[in-house]
């Protein structure tokens, strides 16, 4: 897509879609991907600070996807996970309440990083 901003500097900015619908959003915003993390991250610049990407970078290395899913991080819980840690480092979520969250959803901080085991 070419840059309409930077092509017609003298024509009222043009505000990209995804900001008129996330822009006004409370809190961060955590985006999933079966595929590349690099595909959500394309966006995260309109979002500085709130937007937290989460992805399989390509490995399929599962039987299904919701293994998939479990194995690299990118599953319901992770993403609960996420959007906690990223609340609390917002101040929006108590950090005393993280160790409990974490183990509500089975999330594992010492297991290996998935793009490594």
């Amino acid at each position: 897509m070419r840059p309409l901003n930077l092509l017609h500097p003298e024509a009222e900015e043009k505000v990209p879609y995804v900001v008129t619908q996330l822009g006004a959003t409370e809190g961060p915003i955590v985006a999933t991907s079966d595929y590349m993390r690099a595909l959500p991250e394309m966006i995260a610049k309109w979002f500085p600070g709130r937007f937290l990407a989460l992805g399989t970078d390509g490995f399929g290395r599962s039987d299904s996807r919701p293994a998939l899913r479990r194995h690299f991080e990118v599953d319901s819980y992770h993403t609960a996970w996420a959007a906690l840690v990223q609340l609390s480092r917002a101040g929006k979520f108590p950090k005393k309440d993280l160790a409990k969250a974490q183990k509500d959803l089975g999330i594992d901080p010492n297991k290996v990083d998935p793009c490594f085991a």
